[in-house]
Formats: structure tokens, sequence, C-alpha cells
């Protein structure tokens, strides 16, 4: 049996939903945020100031909030995904426009129209915040990367690596197994090898392979006589060869392991890596950067058609082809995938770009986060991710941080209806709440900020104003429009709704919301 919600005991419902979700997250804002112990059924409990883990982990005994909790919590989940910070700024941003607009609906106002107004006080909002956007210079890089990071080492590790390799995307963040953090970059172009049997890689943890052919084909190898002519010719030259194909028969693989333990040839073969579109974006690259001819199904396999690198090495995880990287033609290459990065919106696709780019250009970088403790590993591999997803973001502009962009748009925004009056009154909240978390009352602090015309921020860390052209506190502009326009979706949509309807046979607990907080 399914059970209908409606009226006070709805609005009821969504009310305490957004009270437990934002009390808990909010407080984690700005530079003196506090942290919130997580306990996890798999894994020991660990602590975070990182508002989408926290929002996602928030639940209640109550059927019907934790319905609307699993609705909300997407409005800092889908900001995360986007740019990877900026998520306890959209539940903050949430909060305000929610409880407000909810409050115009109970009065009478239409939430059709309500929502719709709600949506063009937003596209005015973004407007006058890509008009003050700035592109970031070398030394907000840093500052950006620290103010995310809570911390200047780590936004100093980010950001050399980034104006090392040129790409965020050739950055990846890992847990150390050590208590030390540091960085390994790979040069060279990497893919996680397939290997057609782990017997390829028996007694060494290695192959090293100098001077190497490469076949590379999308066609399976079903017969060894298929393969004869290349294998007779490195046997003749005494050189390696590897094998990218689909799929190889048993007695295929058998053979050339055969022939490897007797040492007659020295053959590594490889399925095809990745899965999906991008597989063929990387055997393209693997192509250019060896000479080789991509060999397909109705395709002749010889001697034409293999290429050739410096050197190849294989471990379980990761296969490395070393080549000539200046050469003109991966120049060539790499020209024109810059220019479809360019002309890509699609942030996935970016950043699988960048990192194709990486490859072949200035390599990978991985920096390893470690710490006494599991722990503070994890919390500080968090904010390894904040400070990484911020300068991503900051990329393509910046504006004052610390609330302060929104704060000057308020002052100049007109409240001509409901919706505009409604995200007016909510665009103060996220500074207000940096200052609530420092035990600070924002009126006075505003009121100077006013009268400077907005060229003083106020530092929340080190308690004290700051010129807006001086100051290290800086936000990226993708991540303040990402956390409105998110904030706003989720609000809408919640005060579009007149209804919940859950199945009746699970039982709607006692619910104290001041207990759960």
């Amino acid at each position: 049996m399914k059970k209908v919600i409606m009226g006070e005991e709805l609005y009821d419902c969504l009310e305490k939903s957004l009270l437990l979700l934002c009390s808990a997250v909010k407080k984690t804002l700005g530079p003196r945020g506090s942290n919130a112990i997580i306990d996890h059924s798999l894994l020991q409990p660990f602590i975070t100031n990182d508002g989408v883990t926290i929002a996602r982990n928030i639940e209640s005994e109550d059927e019907r909030i934790n319905t609307i909790l699993t609705l909300a919590k997407e409005a800092a989940i889908k900001t995360d995904e986007i740019v990877g910070d900026g998520t306890t700024t959209t539940l903050v941003l949430l909060e305000s426009i929610f409880k407000n607009g909810l409050t115009k609906i109970k009065n009478g106002t239409n939430p059709h129209i309500l929502k719709k107004e709600l949506d063009n006080a937003l596209g005015e909002i973004i407007k006058k915040i890509e008009n003050e956007s700035k592109i970031p210079t070398i030394k907000n890089y840093y500052d950006i990367t620290a103010v995310a990071a809570n911390d200047e080492n780590i936004g100093k590790i980010i950001t050399s690596m980034y104006l090392k390799l040129q790409e965020t995307s050739a950055i990846k963040i890992e847990e150390s197994k050590t208590s030390a953090t540091y960085t390994e970059v790979v040069t060279g172009y990497s893919f996680e090898p397939l290997l057609a049997s782990p017997y390829f890689i028996n007694n060494t943890k290695k192959i090293i392979a100098k001077n190497s052919l490469i076949l590379i084909m999308t066609k399976e190898v079903n017969n060894i006589d298929e393969i004869s002519k290349i294998i007779n010719y490195t046997i003749k030259e005494k050189t390696p060869l590897v094998i990218i194909a689909s799929h190889y028969n048993e007695e295929v693989i058998n053979e050339i392991l055969a022939l490897n333990f007797n040492k007659i040839t020295n053959v590594t073969l490889l399925n095809l890596p990745e899965y999906g579109l991008h597989q063929m974006d990387i055997l393209k690259d693997l192509e250019i950067i060896t000479n080789a001819k991509i060999i397909k199904t109705n395709d002749e396999i010889n001697l034409n058609n293999i290429g050739k690198c410096a050197e190849i090495k294989i471990s379980q995880n990761l296969a490395i082809v070393n080549c000539n990287l200046k050469s003109a033609t991966i120049k060539k290459h790499v020209n024109a995938l810059k220019k479809i990065k360019k002309a890509t919106t699609d942030d996935y696709e970016r950043d699988f770009l960048e990192t194709r780019l990486a490859k072949l250009t200035n390599g990978i970088a991985t920096i390893y986060v470690g710490s006494p403790t599991t722990t503070e590993a994890k919390e500080k591999k968090m904010r390894f991710d904040d400070a990484l997803c911020a300068l991503k973001s900051a990329t393509s502009g910046i504006v004052p941080g610390s609330g302060l962009i929104l704060l000057k748009i308020k002052e100049d925004l007109i409240a001509n209806n409901d919706g505009f009056a409604i995200l007016k009154e909510a665009l103060d909240k996220p500074f207000m709440q940096i200052l609530e978390n420092v035990g600070l009352k924002s009126s006075d602090i505003y009121l100077k900020i006013k009268k400077s015309n907005f060229n003083l921020i106020y530092n929340a860390l080190e308690n004290k104003f700051e010129s807006v052209a001086e100051t290290k506190i800086i936000d990226p502009t993708k991540v303040i429009i990402t956390a409105l326009k998110n904030a706003v979706s989720i609000a809408g949509m919640l005060l579009t709704t007149s209804s919940l309807i859950i199945n009746e046979s699970k039982q709607i607990a006692n619910y104290n919301i001041n207990n759960e907080i």
C-alpha cells in the first residue's frame, strides 16, 4: 500500500529534511568550519569537513524525511560532480531559498510562477558574476588552492605540479602506503595493460623491452599462423614484440608462452585497453606515437603494420610507451587534440582530452598523500582533492571569495518580484555562515565592507580586513555559479512539489529533529 502525504504534513516534512541536512553541513563552511565524525558500516569511522561527504551520510529513521533528503542531497552532489567544490555553499543557499520560498507559497503565491521568477533572477545574477570574473594569475593559483585545502603547503604542491604539467587532469591524488606525502611523475604514453595471461609477467614484476616492435589490431587472433610472419621476423631480428588485439585463442597464448619460456621469442600479448568510445582514441594515440598501422577486422596482418618504440615498460597495472614525443607527427596530433579540447563543452570529455594531452607531452603525476594515521590520511587526501578541483575550476575565471561577490551583487539587485526577493535574501547567507562559524556577528563587518564599496574583504582565518586587490581569498567563478544553479534547481523542484508518496508498510518513526542534529 502507498501513503500520500500532502498539505501541512508535507510542508513539515520538507522543512525538517532541509533543517536536518543543512544544519549539519553548513557548520563546515569557511576556514574555521568544524568537522564531522562519520560512522561507516564496512570501514572504521573517519573525520571530515567535506560538505558533500557529510551530506551523503545523513539519513533519518523517518521514511518521509529520508525520501526528501535523497532529493535535497542532489544539490550538493551535483555541484561536487561538476566542480568538486562549493558543496556546502550550495546547501547554505538552498536552505535560504527554500525556507523563504515556502513562506511565500503558504501565503498564497503560485509555486510555478515563483519557480519561473527564481530562474529569471538566477539568470541575471549569473550575468553579474560573469562580469566580475577575472582571468587568474600564477599567484592566484597558489592562493586559491591554499584556501580550498586550508593549507598553504597543499596549495604549493598542487599548483607547482600543475605549472609543470600544464593540465589539471594530469594530476591524480592517491593515499600513500606510508606516512610520507610524495609525488611521482610518469613520462611517456601510459595506459592500463590487460595481459592476455598473467604468465607473461611471471618471475619478474615488470617487462622492460627496448627498441620493441608493436602490433595493434582490433581483430581477434584465433590461429598462430595469422601472426607467424611477424613472429618469424622478430626471431630473425632478435627483437621484442608487443601485440595488442581484441582477443586471443587459448592455443595462441600457450604457444607464445612456450616460445618465450624457451627464449626463442620475447613476445607480450595484451588485450585492447579501455572500453567503449575511448578505446579507439587510445589506439589512435598509440598508432601515431609508434608509427604503427591499426589492423582492422578484415585487414591482412603483415610487416607493413608494425610500429616501433624506444622502450615499453609493462607491469600488472601500467604500461608506458617511450617514443620521441617531440616528433613533428606527434606535435601535429597534439595541436589537433588541443583544438578539439577547446571546442568541447562536456566536462568529462575535456578531462579525458587533458589526460591524453598530458601523456603525449609532459606526463602524468600522482600525489601520494600520507599521514601517521589512516583517519588523518583520509581527511588530508580530501583537502588535496578539494585543492585540485578548485584549481581546475579556477582556470576559467576567478572572483573575490568569502561570499563577497554575492554580497556585492545583492546590493545592486533590484527585487521586482518574489523570486528576485528570495534570491536577493539568500545571497548574503554564505558570508554570514562563514562569520558565524568563526564566532563573529556579521552586521558590523558587512557595514565596513559596504562602506569600502566592496573593495575590502574579511579574512575570517586571520580575523582581519584585506584589500580585494591583494587578498589571497579567491573563489573560482565556475564554483559560485554552479552552487547557485543547483541550489535554485533543487529548491524550485521541492517548492513545486504538492505530494509525497511512500510505502505505507515502512513505519514512520516518531521523529524529533532536535535529537537528530
